[in-house]
């Protein structure tokens, strides 16, 4: 059964950071654009960040320039380092695949707030 499991969220003031990790299991992380999810209070899930099997990346125009993608493939986990808060970044977040096949998991709970 797949499993991502998701960790590092927490609460931090406006300009901080935060770096979240998603490890999973190796039959699907070898094979997938790994990507970061996120959705806040009353609204739909959306794509944050994406990064295909040999390290190329995409990101949501709202988190260029702020947030990093990164992958471990020795390790089956994928990571967001997330720079320059902001409140509007407050959500949780998950890992998935790019398209959000695979059962969700709990997700990390990020909240940027002076």
């Amino acid at each position: 059964q797949v499993q991502l499991v998701e960790s590092g969220g927490g609460l931090v003031q406006p300009g901080g950071s935060l770096r979240l990790s998603c490890a999973t299991s190796g039959r699907i992380f070898s094979i997938n654009v790994m990507a970061w999810h996120r959705q806040a209070p009353g609204k739909q899930r959306e794509l944050v960040a994406s990064i295909t099997v040999t390290g190329s990346t995409d990101y949501n125009d709202s988190v260029k320039g702020r947030f990093t993608i990164s992958r471990d493939n020795a390790k089956n986990t994928v990571y967001l380092q997330m720079n320059s808060l902001k409140p509007e970044d407050t959500a949780v977040y998950y890992c998935n695949n790019r398209y959000g096949y695979y059962p969700w998991g709990q997700g990390t709970q990020v909240t940027v707030s002076s």
